[in-house]
């Protein structure tokens, strides 16, 4: 298929076409229907970045700095301090969606910074400023996706032998609808089509990624979608699936990294990691620099989302799959050591262990 022509249909984040209001895909009614909303409100974006109908790191920061640009456009503050001040009430209020994801708290700094350096200005041209950064975080996101991509492709063109498909295993959903474009671990894949690639000379594995399933519902939808031969298995299916020669290769994505290199990813990716490194299968993580959080020393320090018990006991099903009254253990990520992981997949380049020199050397 056209990739271009794909992209276009699952763009995740854009604004309506009177920049007042986000248009997103509401991700939560996917595969079975492809619905896009309007956001206008603040209780509109924090709710949409809170239930995921938009998620995924790099987009959930777009989707910040849209939507501060977009809300403090209706401001009628007359003063800076008024309009400062309401801009870090809105800040505070976004930052509660979502703990985990670091480009939410990044997007949030780069338009504060924003407004802080145009304090001297009228507020009509600082609301200006805001809407030019947001579009500049969106525009930097498609490009970091992309070297992202050619980095993986690089791999995957080291792997490729006459004849035969490139096995890949992936987990949750790092793919073009959670980010502006591209995706982080589906980059690889999208870049290979882009110079040429057939679809089927790529078998992608998605792990189903209970309990919120958006390696079912999102991955195998996007890369079906695109022409790439994909295959769904449950999560506790992965050791067989190793184990039977099938994977060549594990692309992940992270919502956090810590200075170590520890990656914080959706919960199940450090179990991918674990049987990974026992089947001595190349496990890489897809980190844009904006995910690195070098103030965070090891993965210890990482807060860890707890969700709703009713996403595994009810969310799914057609009545209760659990006692009532039991207790529910739902985190939403987890931590991979760093010592599982193969190598680091930057914008900037591969990094390898120590990751903490390789970020400084990378000026990351």
């Amino acid at each position: 298929m056209d990739v271009e022509k794909f992209f276009d249909q699952v763009l995740t984040v854009r604004l309506t076409p009177d920049r007042k209001a986000l248009d997103i895909i509401d991700q939560t009614l996917l595969p079975g229907e492809v619905k896009r909303i309007s956001l206008s409100t603040r209780e509109e974006i924090w709710e949409a970045i809170k239930k995921l109908r938009v998620r995924g790191a790099p987009a959930i920061g777009v989707s910040a700095a849209y939507g501060v640009a977009v809300v403090m456009a209706r401001s009628t503050a007359q003063t800076y301090k008024d309009f400062y001040e309401e801009f870090l009430d809105l800040k505070k209020y976004y930052a509660s969606s979502r703990p985990t994801a670091v480009n939410l708290f990044w997007a949030l700094e780069i338009m504060d910074r924003t407004i802080v350096d145009h304090q001297t200005e009228p507020i009509c041209d600082i609301k200006k400023f805001l809407y030019l950064q947001a579009d500049a975080i969106q525009a930097d996101d498609i490009q970091i996706s992309r070297n992202i991509g050619e980095i993986g492709f690089s791999l995957l063109k080291d792997l490729k032998k006459e004849g035969k498909e490139i096995g890949i295993l992936t987990h949750c959903n790092a793919g073009t609808l959670a980010t502006a474009k591209y995706g982080t671990a589906t980059a690889p894949m999208y870049i290979a089509l882009e110079h040429g690639w057939k679809g089927s000379d790529m078998h992608v594995y998605c792990d189903e990624t209970r309990p919120l399933l958006q390696g079912a519902r999102l991955t195998s939808f996007e890369l079906s979608s695109a022409g790439i031969t994909t295959t769904v298995q449950c999560d506790n299916m992965a050791s067989l699936l190793m184990k039977s020669g099938k994977i060549d290769i594990i692309f992940v994505g992270c919502d956090r990294v810590a200075n170590n290199g520890d990656a914080a990813n959706k919960i199940g990716t450090s179990g991918v990691a674990i049987l990974a490194r026992h089947y001595g299968i190349p496990f890489y993580v897809c980190a844009p620099s904006s995910t690195i959080d070098r103030n965070t020393p090891t993965g210890a320090e990482i807060p860890i989302e707890m969700r709703d018990p009713d996403e595994v006991t009810e969310m799914w099903y057609r009545s209760r799959m659990a006692p009532e009254g039991v207790d529910v253990f739902n985190p939403a990520f987890d931590v991979t050591d760093h010592s599982l992981i193969t190598g680091m997949i930057t914008e900037k380049g591969l990094l390898k262990e120590p990751y903490d020199q390789a970020f400084k050397e990378a000026h990351i």
